[in-house]
């Protein structure tokens, strides 16, 4: 290698070799620092999506779509006899009345529905909600404690741009006012037919209200020590009431939402217990409606907090053994709530899967 200075070579360096580089090869940044002169900062490249997340979305679909049916085919391997007998016992009804009840079970769909647009300001369209409150009836028969139907609800209005703090208020607002609603309306039955009703048989004594009693004081105590001392609980829960406290508010400034939150909450247990009544009387039950009706209301109050699928069990049983009480034949009390549940739970169980499946296929839900 040679020590000399470049400047006492014989002749300067020839210049460098620019080879152009065409516009469509440049990208953005690259383009701005040619027209500028100036450098800027590097921009990663998009990675492209890993194939192994793309290729699972379309199997986490298919499998949501196919999981309604499938708890279905379960449910109804296990609960096989109850819907022979009821099946059975449908087919020695009455064809008009068991036509009335099914009226008023489809008219159970749209209470549900205007509970849920009266518990939000925002207007919810009217197809899409009453299609997804028969799809959350199927989920709500399957898990316990509403569940399935909350599920169902939270994925459709956050679907419809509602935020997940005021979506949570929403299902907290709908199932308090629903109870509240129905005391409110059980309470009516008390006081303006009070000798019809029999009370004294069905009050229960001091040892069951104290149990009662003991069991809501031990939930809410629990709520609150596990919102104060478990910081991850605490946020959300307290967005959530904050959320709930401005909706209630401005609900209530709106009479349209009103009626739809409060008529609705106290139609649908009237519904219900019509359901009953017809199919008693499709199947020769001499009780009146009024006796019908206050015998659902008393029975799903006392037992309705029991965590079973769509209530099923708990509330069936209250429901036979207050009819029985007010002079139903033990056979004639029990087959009709046996339709009853065939026709509500039953009936629209596979087409209420199908609408469901056929919501988490368009990306409703």
């Amino acid at each position: 290698m040679s020590l000399l200075p470049l400047d006492d070579a014989p002749g300067s360096l020839p210049p460098p070799i620019r080879t152009p580089v065409p516009a469509a090869a440049l990208t953005p940044a690259a383009s701005a620092t040619l027209r500028t002169g100036t450098r800027s900062p590097a921009v990663p490249a998009a990675m492209p999506p890993t194939p192994l997340l793309s290729g699972a979305r379309p199997l986490l679909r298919r499998a949501l779509v196919l999981l309604p049916l499938l708890l279905i085919g379960v449910w109804a391997a296990i609960d096989w006899r109850t819907v022979y007998g009821g099946t059975a016992r449908l087919g020695s009804a009455d064809p008009a009345w068991l036509l009335a009840a099914l009226f008023f079970t489809c008219l159970t769909w749209l209470s549900a529905a205007c509970v849920r647009q009266g518990a939000l300001p925002e207007r919810l369209p009217t197809g899409l909600l009453i299609a997804s409150q028969f799809a959350a009836g199927a989920a709500n028969h399957v898990l316990p404690a509403s569940l399935g139907a909350h599920a169902v609800t939270l994925r459709f209005l956050q679907g419809r741009g509602i935020p997940l703090a005021r979506a949570t208020a929403s299902l907290a607002l709908y199932s308090l006012v629903r109870p509240i609603a129905k005391t409110a309306v059980l309470l009516v039955f008390l006081l303006t037919a009070p000798e019809l009703l029999r009370l004294d048989e069905l009050v229960p004594d001091g040892r069951t209200l104290l149990l009662v009693a003991g069991g809501a004081s031990l939930g809410l105590v629990t709520t609150v020590v596990l919102t104060t001392a478990v910081p991850p609980l605490r946020r959300p829960v307290l967005s959530a009431a904050r959320a709930a406290l401005t909706d209630v508010r401005l609900l209530h400034t709106s009479p349209a939402r009103i009626l739809a939150l409060w008529g609705g909450a106290a139609a649908a247990p009237l519904l219900q217990a019509t359901v009953i009544f017809c199919m008693g009387a499709s199947l020769g039950l001499t009780l009146s409606w009024a006796q019908v009706t206050f015998a659902f209301l008393a029975a799903s109050t006392a037992v309705g907090a029991v965590p079973a699928p769509g209530g099923i069990g708990p509330v069936d049983a209250a429901v036979v053994f207050t009819l029985v009480t007010l002079g139903a034949p033990m056979d004639l009390a029990a087959a009709a709530v046996i339709g009853y549940r065939v026709l509500t739970v039953w009936v629209p169980l596979l087409p209420g899967a199908l609408v469901l499946s056929a919501l988490v296929q368009r990306k409703v839900l």
